[in-house]
């Protein structure tokens, strides 16, 4: 029974149940000072039907019964210095099924069973109270993080049901779906990260958290690395905290990436030097393969004069055209993701798995090769503050909503129908609006604009769009380039995400995120530029009042406050 799956959103401030009934745990444990370069400080696990059998509004201690293998998976996290906290909406307080005391009666026997909890947050409302604890909303989320003295973003939750990830992207903490048999199949389809069950969750954190830390550092700092990420904007700047790893052991870094990518490149912080250059086994409208062209990148890599090389490549595209010609360059030490047998091409043939968010993929390329984030740099996006462009005047304070309709894959972008009725509702909803796009999207921002808005279609380079987004209380839009700049700049995203690509890859990455949009739209996992679908499903049956209240999830009020 889903006890837990009524009310999607919340208004009223969380009253949560958390420290002072923990039902006999060891108390407040807040984290002492902890390296900031690890994905993970802490573990949020919901209760019934992730830690223990889930019985409709249960307690009685004696029907606890724990899911098999979930001793020995809490004690792995335990002993590899994760905290953990129970994360647990329970109505049954509120309803009169079960008093407070029956209720921490049952935690500790959950207790004596799995061991103890650095936390334990309880929800207790039911729906009609309105509050912003009981998951979806994000409140359990942060309330468990500021007991354990970190940040959301440095949790995971692990659930059995759609609205506990829900609850872990709100807050900007990353879900891990455990599905049970009352899970339901779209909630399946939406989740970015699944696994069979608490033990496999459990292994994958373990082996995320330890793959972005180098087994073998470097002995001293590397003199000039060339780091190489030759596709669209959205793709460089998802490489971002993999290139400051590398910065971080080397002296120089230089930068080649495509002319896609040129304008995101300028915004990373750690790179020192730009060459710009199209690769035709990467670009997606490739001319020919010029041999001249070739000879002179090889001339042009070999003036770097880069002790090594880590080439970052996308999930499904090869790093080894390029490995033979850094070879040829005469550069000794190559590292770099490959499937396909790299002979002596690659010094450093690295796997992932797949599924991992492209930031974690990169960085565990840069640990691989050597290199890791510095204790004071978190593993999140970031831009340079002296390369962000100062928003136009007029714009009036920040706060406002940017609503970005397009993307350069037409798979990917709103259906400008749907976006105007988007503006339209947001502005009704009391919102500031402001609608962006490039200079050949003008025609639809203009006609989104006029919804309800302001038309900031083709007046930005991306420089100039990074400030604007970076004052927004909160950015609307597909899975493309601008979400990754609301993720850099920390501002939350109401993802209107196609399924051609993997949420769980290409999702806004570590910020506070609402998903909306049909996850199990035929386009899933197609990759597909065009809409392989007629009609744009996966996006054309967003309800606007679905995302104004996203918006109201994210804790972003009309009339811009945040």
């Amino acid at each position: 029974m889903r006890q837990d799956q009524e009310e999607p959103y919340q208004r009223r401030s969380a009253r949560v149940y958390a420290a002072a009934d923990r039902a006999g745990s060891a108390g407040s444990r807040h984290l002492t000072a902890r390296p900031r370069g690890v994905l993970y400080d802490a573990v949020l696990l919901d209760r019934d039907g992730t830690l223990i059998e889930d019985v409709p509004y249960n307690g009685d201690p004696e029907k606890v019964r724990p899911v098999p293998g979930a001793r020995a998976a809490l004690d792995r996290l335990r002993a590899a210095g994760l905290r953990l906290a129970v994360v647990t909406n329970q109505s049954g307080l509120a309803r009169g099924y079960f008093t407070g005391e029956q209720m921490r009666a049952v935690h500790a026997r959950v207790e004596e069973l799995l061991g103890r909890f650095d936390a334990w947050l309880v929800c207790p409302h039911d729906d009609e109270d309105r509050c912003d604890c009981r998951k979806p909303a994000p409140g359990l989320v942060h309330a468990a993080a500021r007991e354990l003295g970190t940040t959301a973003s440095r949790c995971v939750l692990v659930g059995d049901i759609g609205r506990d990830i829900a609850a872990a992207l709100a807050a900007g903490a990353t879900g891990v779906l455990v599905p049970t048999p009352v899970t339901r199949p779209e909630e399946v389809a939406a989740a970015g990260w699944t696994a069979g069950d608490l033990p496999a969750a459990v292994d994958e954190i373990l082996r995320r958290q330890q793959a972005v830390r180098p087994a073998t550092p470097p002995a001293e700092p590397v003199r000039t690395a060339l780091v190489v990420r030759s596709d669209s904007a959205g793709d460089v700047l998802v490489t971002g905290p993999a290139i400051r790893a590398v910065a971080a052991g080397a002296q120089r870094v230089v930068l080649l990436c495509g002319p896609r990518g040129r304008a995101a490149a300028e915004l990373l912080p750690g790179v020192d030097e730009i060459i710009e250059h199209p690769l035709p086994w990467i670009d997606s409208t490739p001319g020919p393969v010029d041999p001249e062209d070739m000879r002179g990148l090889i001339t042009r890599l070999g003036a770097v004069g880069a002790e090594q090389a880590v080439v970052f490549t996308s999930f499904h595209q090869s790093a080894l055209p390029l490995a033979l010609l850094l070879r040829m360059a005469g550069i000794g030490r190559i590292a770099a993701i490959s499937d396909d047998y790299p002979g002596s091409l690659l010094d450093v043939r690295h796997r992932v798995p797949v599924g991992v968010p492209e930031p974690e993929r990169a960085l565990s390329l840069a640990a691989a090769a050597g290199h890791r984030l510095p204790e004071d740099d978190e593993p999140v996006l970031r831009l340079r503050h002296d390369a962000v462009a100062a928003r136009p005047s007029g714009l009036g304070d920040p706060g406002y909503v940017v609503l970005h309709p397009g993307s350069a894959a037409s798979s990917r972008a709103c259906p400008p129908e749907v976006a105007t009725r988007i503006a339209g509702a947001l502005t009704a909803a009391g919102h500031r609006v402001l609608v962006t796009g490039g200079r050949d999207e003008r025609n639809v921002t203009a006609r989104v604009a006029a919804a309800g808005g302001v038309d900031l279609g083709g007046r930005t380079d991306l420089a100039g769009l990074a400030g604007i987004v970076a004052d927004a209380g909160a950015v609307v839009v597909g899975n493309t380039g601008p979400a990754h700049l609301a993720a850099a700049a920390g501002v939350p995203v109401v993802s209107l995400f196609a399924p051609t690509v993997p949420f769980g890859q290409w999702g806004p990455y570590r910020v506070p995120t609402v998903r909306l949009g049909d996850a199990a739209a035929p386009c899933r996992d197609t990759r597909a530029a065009s809409c392989p679908v007629p009609g744009h499903p996966c996006l054309s049956g967003v309800d606007p009042d679905e995302v104004v209240d996203a918006l109201r999830m994210l804790a972003v009020g009309g009339g811009g406050g945040r």
